[in-house]
Formats: structure tokens, C-alpha cells, sequence
């Protein structure tokens, strides 16, 4: 069960989040039964979910005991926070982190078309004033930094918008020590900008 394996083998707090139905002769639809549901298949199923957040073994094989079907969902602000972008600069920028050699921690890519990259905590206070530093006004680039409060979806979790998450640079041994998110900024922020950029040049 992957909900386990994350806390026992990162000590991660886990959260079971709603699930996809697909309904005879119709589409997939979240459990949760909203028409209007933003996020189907991947988020909280009751406002007091950060006190349901366990990193408990038997508490979470119990948890999905009941329900088989949930997805995992990984409460930020924690263990970790995360810095989320679009699909073309986050692969941009981890071709370029790689290349510079900067750490990197686990990093995810959901079928929403985003790259979540897992940094310390501590990320979501500061990035709007590292950002200023810069050159950059926060909120002038599609980047989000998840702190308290805030969850990210973890594989094997099936979402809506087609396909399930999925680990680009999953959990080892050698990214067990999370970057800083100041680490990571300069190329993340180079290539959110760069993808702003190329979208609205003219002919896109």
C-alpha cells in the first residue's frame, strides 16, 4: 500500500482523500458528488481532514481499509512544503537543476499538467520575498509554493483530468534531505518566466 509505504519509509504524514467513480455508460466523476468539483479525485473528503493526516502505519491501513479506493493526498507545510509550476517550465527547469547539479528531492507530475517539486518547510512564507529579490512580482508568474493548509496528490492517486500522478524523481535514499526552496527558485522562476513568455508571443 503506497499510503504506508510513505510513512514508514519517509515519515510522511498521509491523508485518504476522495476517489474516482465512473458510473454505467458515463465519465469519470469525484466521490464527493459536486458538479462543479475542482479538483475530482484529489482532495480532502471533510474540512477537518489535517486532523485525519496520519504518518501511523495501522492507523492508515485502517483508513484504507475503509476505503480501498481513496487517493493519497500528502499534507505540505510538514515534513516538507512544495513548489508547483506548469508541465513546460518544470521540465525545463529540472533539465537545467540538473545540469547545475542543484539538489533535488522528490518530484511529481500530475495529469493536471503540473510539476510539484518537494522542498523543506518554510517554503511558502519566503518565495514571495525571494521572488521580489529577483526581479519578479509575486503573482506575475504561475508558480505556487504549498505550505500549511495545503496538500499535494501522490502516485498511485487517478485524477479527472486523465491518467494518475506520478513520480519524475521519486523517493530514494540519496533525496532523503529535501533542497531548500532557495535553491531551487532561480531556475524555477528563469523558467516559469520563459513559459509566460513563449505564451503570449504572437502566433501561440
Amino acid at each position: 500500500m503506497a499510503a504506508v509505504g510513505y510513512a514508514e519509509e519517509r515519515h510522511w504524514d498521509v491523508l485518504p482523500g476522495c476517489w474516482l467513480e465512473t458510473p454505467p455508460g458515463g465519465a469519470p466523476r469525484c466521490s464527493c458528488a459536486s458538479p462543479v468539483c475542482a479538483s475530482p479525485g484529489a482532495h480532502p473528503t471533510r474540512p477537518d481532514w489535517a486532523g485525519q493526516a496520519s504518518g501511523n502505519a495501522v492507523a492508515l491501513r485502517r483508513m484504507w481499509h475503509k476505503h480501498p479506493r481513496a487517493s493519497v493526498l500528502l499534507p505540505t507545510g510538514r515534513t516538507f512544503d512544495a513548489l508547483d509550476v506548469s508541465e513546460t517550465a518544470g521540465f525545463l527547469a529540472l533539465a537545467r537543476l540538473e545540469r547545475m547539479g542543484l539538489p533535488l528531492g522528490p518530484v511529481l507530475s500530475t495529469p493536471a499538467r503540473r510539476i510539484v517539486f518537494l522542498v523543506l518547510p518554510g517554503a511558502r512564507a519566503k518565495v514571495p520575498e525571494l521572488l521580489r529579490r529577483m526581479g519578479w512580482a509575486p503573482g506575475s508568474l504561475d508558480l505556487t509554493a504549498r505550505g500549511e493548509g495545503g496538500w499535494v496528490p501522490a502516485p498511485p492517486t487517478r485524477m479527472c483530468s486523465g491518467g494518475s500522478v506520478r513520480w519524475l524523481r521519486p523517493p530514494t535514499a540519496l533525496n532523503r534531505w529535501l533542497p531548500d526552496a532557495e535553491e531551487l527558485l532561480s531556475p524555477l522562476a528563469y523558467a516559469c518566466g520563459r513559459d509566460r513568455e513563449e505564451a503570449a508571443a504572437p502566433g501561440r
